[in-house]
């Protein structure tokens, strides 16, 4: 009983990292983007392209077709904290997001994503 309350302990203590992270199909080099507030939930998303219940019903058909095999994640960037002062980690990791759509179009061709109209 010990051993599990020291597991507990350690993840609670753990910190979590905030970033943008990328699955990409090394097939045809599309790329679906997403940030988190924690980067260990990128884990959960390929578990969800596992089960077959992704959000982005794009990249769901073609994991289906290619296989798990075809497709790799990656973290793109860690958010930097700021340590002092005021910090909106929502607004700041939203601006990160957008940097990297930005840098990488993934839209029709290059990408599962859709581009927003303006």
């Amino acid at each position: 009983m010990k051993r599990k309350d020291e597991l507990k302990q350690t993840f609670k203590e753990a910190k979590t990292e905030a970033g943008v992270y990328q699955i990409k199909n090394s097939l045809n080099q599309k790329v679906w983007i997403c940030s988190t507030r924690n980067l260990k939930t990128m884990n959960g998303k390929l578990f969800t392209l596992k089960l077959g219940s992704h959000m982005n019903k794009q990249l769901q058909s073609e994991w289906d077709e290619y296989g798990e095999e075809a497709f790799v994640a990656e973290v793109l960037e860690v958010l930097k904290k700021k340590e002092d002062g005021y910090f909106d980690e929502k607004d700041e990791l939203e601006k990160l997001e957008q940097k990297w759509l930005d840098k990488l179009q993934p839209y029709g061709e290059r990408g599962y994503h859709q581009e927003k109209k303006k």
